[in-house]
């Protein structure tokens, strides 16, 4: 297997105020500055800093020759993975790559956002308002990164073109919701998940927010829409999926067939069926809002954890399993898994998104972030 190291980029910050409890707070800021990467050694996974801590940016080492950008023409390694380290205490959790070739992914423990250039490894970075803990991020219809942010209990909107920054807090008497996981539905509207039992939704065109009880409280985390726009979440704690109702909000609660199987996260196919990791149980699940029918896979090798699920352009699904330390493929039509063990021991990678041809991810436990080549 080639492993290609990218390598750290020094901080490009931006500062904004805290937002009132009630409002949306947007202030503008100038582009952050971006330097050209250094090349690093990836230390041992850290200790998770406080929420908020500042990010910790490696020295480079003057001795190290400049990075240089990959050459255009060289063939994609189509079953291999590039790696692009970050640097200490960033905890990348979520990843979501951007229309203009870039990749987003979230500080964790470092409190701010990464913007990877893979041509060239150069990462431009983000603060954001303190107390930070971001946690996922997706990109919108409107090209811009949105971010739930469980530190600042807010949903938290970056303009990267400007460097804008847009925080939607949580209304006052939804405190510590533990934010995880956002979807777009097909009118536009954002709707996202928290753990410690809400799931809510926000309207960008009015930052009108609402945020609902789940409807067996604790354990709302990963989040789906189908290509009709219809929402689905997992309920960790709850080992359930629901179908959330747009216009009304309401929940539906579907039970899978595996009791206390722990759904942990979601993901829609073309054909708008839900795809499902099973964390407790190992295995990987498929609902057909169809047919109201089930069907489960065990993963492959012994004792499986299923993490993280992303359903590619082809329609092929990907499964984190931390067991194996691996990425884990599923081709519906054969029903055949195929295992790609990740380039670092322990990688911790909670959480999958792409494009056609690439499958990325964080390696949280050691401040990498990952790509597999799966095609032209």
């Amino acid at each position: 297997m080639r492993v290609r190291l990218f390598a750290i980029a020094a901080l490009g910050l931006l500062l904004i105020a805290c937002a009132p409890a009630t409002d949306a707070n947007t202030q503008p800021a100038a582009a952050p500055t971006v330097e050209p990467a250094a090349n690093t050694i990836t230390p041992p996974a850290p200790t998770d800093p406080p929420a908020g801590e500042s990010a910790i940016v490696a020295e480079p080492d003057p001795t190290d020759p400049p990075p240089t950008a990959e050459d255009a023409s060289t063939p994609r390694p189509v079953g291999e993975f590039d790696v692009f380290p970050v640097a200490p205490s960033i905890g990348p959790h979520d990843v979501a790559p951007a229309p203009d070739g870039r990749v987003w992914f979230t500080g964790q423990h470092s409190g701010d956002m990464g913007l990877l250039d893979p041509a060239t490894g150069e990462i431009t970075r983000f603060e954001l308002p303190a107390p930070s803990a971001p946690h996922g991020v997706i990109v919108g219809p409107d090209g811009h990164a949105w971010i739930t942010d469980s530190g600042a209990n807010a949903i938290v909107r970056i303009d990267p073109a400007s460097g804008e920054i847009t925080s939607y807090p949580l209304p006052p008497d939804r405190p510590n919701a533990n934010l995880n996981t956002a979807a777009f539905d097909g009118n536009g509207v954002l709707w996202f998940t928290g753990q410690n039992g809400v799931y809510g939704r926000l309207d960008p065109a009015t930052g009108e927010m609402v945020v609902y009880d789940a409807p067996r409280g604790r354990g709302p985390y990963g989040i789906t829409a189908t290509p009709k726009g219809d929402i689905y979440y997992a309920s960790l704690a709850g080992s359930h999926i629901a179908h959330v109702n747009t216009e009304t909000g309401e929940a539906t609660v579907i039970e899978p067939p595996t009791p206390n199987q722990g759904a942990r996260r979601v993901w829609s196919d073309s054909q708008g069926r839900i795809w499902v990791s099973e964390w407790n149980a190992g295995q990987l699940g498929m609902y057909d809002p169809a047919t109201g029918t089930w069907q489960e896979w065990p993963l492959p090798g012994p004792n499986p954890q299923a993490y993280a699920v992303y359903v590619d352009d082809s329609d092929i699904v990907w499964v984190t399993d931390f067991s194996s330390n691996a990425l884990v493929s599923f081709d519906p039509q054969t029903e055949a898994f195929e295992v790609y063990p990740f380039p670092g021991n322990s990688a911790a990678v909670r959480q999958l998104l792409g494009r056609p041809g690439e499958v990325w991810g964080g390696a949280s436990a050691l401040n990498e972030v990952y790509v597999l080549y799966t095609g032209p």
